[in-house]
């Protein structure tokens, strides 16, 4: 596995993990990618991404998944674990699932597109991978992540101000409620009604008791 651009890297920086069997395609991406300002992993295959992501058995046995990662690229066609089986891996992950993930492959084929974007991908990009293709996907990518950080500072906002009502209400309602009377409150007439007749004979018990 190789790691690139960690030392210089930016919190702003976008990470991309990218995956592909050819250690040629690993150089052209990563290229592109730091081209673009990325931070770069690059590992070559879908277990070895797994264990980068502390998805596999061994539970992150790279001791790298305590980076966060922005974007996963990977390639399609790669033996024992292809990229639309580790595409659905990440989609079925918890921790992982909102992740973007972009798919490669040399092969233009209809019903392989269709497969990986209805499984959640963001995009299917055909080999060789080009300079805009790779800005065009970090665009995307940032748009996107501006749109949750909006829509998580809204959710906190709102919540924050509902927990401020929620307090003033209860501050309110409690000073505002008056002090009970000292006097005993009358029976209700159901109560008596039920109630007398037994009492009446209690008494009645006792005088002949007596």
């Amino acid at each position: 596995m190789e790691v690139a651009g960690e030392v210089l890297a930016s919190e702003s920086q976008l990470h991309v993990l990218a995956v592909d069997d050819s250690h040629v395609d690993r150089k052209v991406i990563e290229k592109l990618l730091k081209i673009s300002s990325c931070k770069v992993t690059t590992v070559e295959s879908g277990a070895r991404a797994l264990q980068f992501l502390g998805l596999d058995e061994e539970k992150g046995s790279l001791g790298f998944n305590g980076l966060k990662v922005n974007l996963i690229m990977t390639d399609y066609s790669m033996p024992g674990m292809t990229g639309y089986e580790l595409l659905k891996k990440i989609k079925r992950s918890s921790t992982f699932r909102e992740i973007p993930v972009v798919i490669m492959s040399s092969e233009n084929i209809l019903t392989r597109i269709d497969s990986c974007l209805e499984e959640g991908a963001e995009e299917f990009l055909v080999k060789p991978v080009k300079l805009s293709d790779v800005k065009r996907v970090m665009n995307d990518c940032i748009m996107r992540g501006e749109t949750e950080g909006n829509k998580r500072r809204r959710v906190d906002k709102r919540k924050f101000e509902d927990d401020n009502h929620a307090s003033s209400s209860s501050s309110s309602s409690s000073s505002s409620i008056p002090s009970s009377p000292s006097s005993p409150l009358p029976s209700s007439p159901s109560t008596a009604a039920t109630s007398s007749p037994l009492h009446s004979l209690k008494r009645a018990k006792l005088r002949d008791h007596n």
